[in-house]
């Protein structure tokens, strides 16, 4: 096989109460990549549609490019040369992992010209390189359930220890992302350095409320669990009618509701398709009455990460 097609998902990281290590991916957004084996070595960015020329076509800057460098390099070829084309599919900026997306699309097609030599779980390192020159930390929260699928726990990064939890049946997942800008790297330097210890108990009992619920299959505790004391209350600010966009949620039947990744985007998973879609309706209603346009997307949980197209 010498050329290949690919999509890889957006994913919701966090999860509201797991900062940096809980993250599940959906069906739609995503984006695809197109790549092809060459005589001529090295690895080249030829075209990039969707971005409106805000990224680097430059193969070191960009994050499916440099990935790939980081994949060959690993694997010793430097004889190899590829050429790819990434095409956006899904909005840059928006809390839905965007550059996750990119790295993923591209790390599993070098991977499956190569013959398939890491497994997905193998790739997250290569992934995790992508998100440090996109956004100066390489998290693995969005990149791993890309490429793995489902929910992901990331139970620690040194050494990196990663775990597919359980999925409940019929999880879906309302996500609205107004149009407005909230940078991965500014909402990342509001955070607190510290936090007192009565509110690191309590976002460790969600966490752990939040794991377990998945594990059980009872939403309802998944729901209970779904809250942060750390890290929402002060990025929630930066999107307009947060509090709003929480009680139209909880009103048409939200299990629990929060901020995806970074923001701005907000996400509630609910029971069922019919509700998820009652969310977005009621939200992005809400959102043109302040003049914020928005895209809506109701998604069950995807399993299966990438996929060749």
């Amino acid at each position: 096989m010498k050329e290949i097609k690919v999509f890889a998902p957006a994913t919701v990281a966090n999860v509201v109460c797991g900062f940096d290590v809980l993250g599940f991916a959906v069906n739609e957004p995503g984006d695809e990549v197109v790549m092809r084996l060459v005589e001529k070595p090295g690895v080249r960015l030829l075209k990039i549609t969707g971005d409106e020329g805000r990224l680097p076509l430059d193969s070191n800057k960009n994050t499916v490019s440099a990935s790939v460098q980081h994949y060959l390099q690993h694997l010793n070829r430097p004889d190899i040369g590829v050429e790819i084309e990434l095409h956006k599919k899904m909005p840059i900026g928006s809390g839905l992992g965007s550059s996750s997306a990119s790295t993923v699309a591209g790390l599993f097609a070098i991977n499956q010209l190569m013959g398939n030599l890491l497994s997905a779980k193998e790739l997250v390192p290569f992934a995790m390189k992508g998100e440090e020159l996109a956004c100066g930390y390489g998290h693995a929260d969005n990149v791993a359930p890309a490429l793995m699928g489902g929910f992901v726990l990331v139970r620690s990064y040194n050494p990196l220890d990663l775990v597919v939890l359980p999925t409940p049946n019929n999880l879906f997942a309302a996500i609205v992302y107004p149009e407005v800008d909230v940078p991965t790297k500014d909402a990342r330097q509001m955070i607190r350095s510290k936090v007192l210890l009565k509110d690191a108990v309590t976002q460790w009992g969600n966490v752990a409320g939040l794991v377990a619920g998945l594990c059980l299959d009872d939403v309802e505790l998944m729901g209970r669990s779904m809250q942060d004391v750390l890290v929402e209350p002060v990025r929630s600010i930066l999107i307009p009618g947060f509090e709003q966009l929480r009680e139209l949620a909880m009103e048409n039947g939200a299990l629990g509701f929060g901020i995806s990744g970074s923001g701005p985007s907000v996400f509630a998973l609910t029971k069922d398709a019919a509700a998820a879609k009652r969310v977005t309706k009621a939200q992005q209603q809400h959102l043109n009455k302040l003049n914020i346009n928005s895209k809506a997307f109701v998604s069950a949980v995807n399993a299966e990460g990438p996929k060749v197209l």
